[in-house]
């Protein structure tokens, strides 16, 4: 399967969030962006919204692409109508809630409308694509596509096939992905939780016991990973981490290191709960570090897309 010659046109269902950020992505690329969204009204104000960043990121030359604002937005458009959202496009990106059931009943309704030949790729980050695409009859040409918010300045998108999914279409997916400048990584097959989840939920998990058991405070847990860990897996990771902090590489690593490794993994607690008083504990904590209303988190989020638009300017 191939883009087929001339064909410029992506349709993304759901203008939230990651709609809105794929919209970007693609854009910069120089792609026809059709945005659709079931609620009237919304898909244009998505337009509106992706107006005002766009112009932001110009004026901070942070602005993805080789076009300009005025460029890349006359080539996005809105619809109300799915049928007339989907007309010509031979890439689909689902960007709705996260939740089963509607995700199915979507890809059903767009499968009725396209080719056989056009991709359907879900924003998905946890459903496995057995499960998302279950309703759909031609499942050779369904993958997940899965970004990390805010796709615009974190470049990774884990390309997790359905067991039917035909290899061209992961090529077509790579392809695509790298083409507006995103990093796609392709995993073999499915699996809960895909890549990035399941390293981030073990984080998550040990950092969490380590509060929660009193070892270290919710402060100095995350500096470990903004100080420690993040810095250079920023730029290096976890494996090529061990096979440059050994004079011989990965097999000296482990020569020297497994069986502490070993033996740390294997006092590694319970997964937590998440609920209840450590809920309580970690929670307190972190409010009277980050207050959780809106002007603070809203504050701290702007910083972190700040800090993500230097990070990814650096790297290239």
């Amino acid at each position: 399967m191939s883009n087929p010659k001339g064909n410029k046109t992506i349709t993304i269902v759901g203008s939230g969030l990651i709609g809105r950020s794929w919209a970007m992505v693609f854009l910069s690329g120089g792609y026809k962006v059709n945005i659709y969204d079931n609620q009237p009204g919304q898909a244009a104000k998505a337009i509106t919204e992706i107006r005002k960043q766009m112009e932001e990121l110009h004026q901070a030359q942070m602005l993805r692409g080789s076009l300009g604002v005025v460029e890349q937005l006359a080539l996005l458009s809105s619809h109300d109508d799915l049928q007339q959202a989907l007309e010509g496009a031979f890439f689909v990106q689902e960007s709705i809630f996260e939740e089963l059931e509607p995700k199915q009943k979507l890809f059903q309704a767009v499968e009725s409308h396209v080719g056989e030949d056009v991709v359907l790729s879900s924003s998905t980050s946890c459903l496995m694509p057995s499960n998302v695409f279950s309703g759909v009859q031609n499942r050779s040409r369904c993958i997940v596509s899965h970004p990390v918010n805010p796709p615009y300045y974190v470049r990774l998108v884990e390309l997790v096939p359905h067991p039917e999914t035909v290899p061209t279409v992961m090529e077509l997916a790579y392809t695509l992905m790298t083409e507006v400048g995103q990093a796609p990584v392709r995993l073999r097959k499915e699996v809960d939780g895909f890549a990035l989840n399941r390293v981030q939920y073990a984080i998550i998990a040990e950092s969490w016991r380590l509060v929660k058991d009193g070892i270290i405070s919710v402060e100095d847990i995350d500096l470990v990973m903004t100080e420690g860990l993040g810095m250079r897996y920023a730029f290096i990771g976890p494996v090529e981490t061990m096979h440059l902090n050994a004079p011989q590489g990965l097999e000296d690593y482990l020569e020297r290191y497994r069986v502490g490794m070993k033996r740390v993994l294997s006092s590694f607690g319970p997964i937590p709960e998440f609920a209840g008083e450590e809920a309580a504990l970690v929670n307190k904590e972190i409010c009277e570090l980050i207050p959780a209303d809106q002007e603070h988190l809203s504050a701290r989020r702007e910083r972190r897309d700040k800090l993500l638009m230097a990070l990814a300017k650096l790297k290239k």
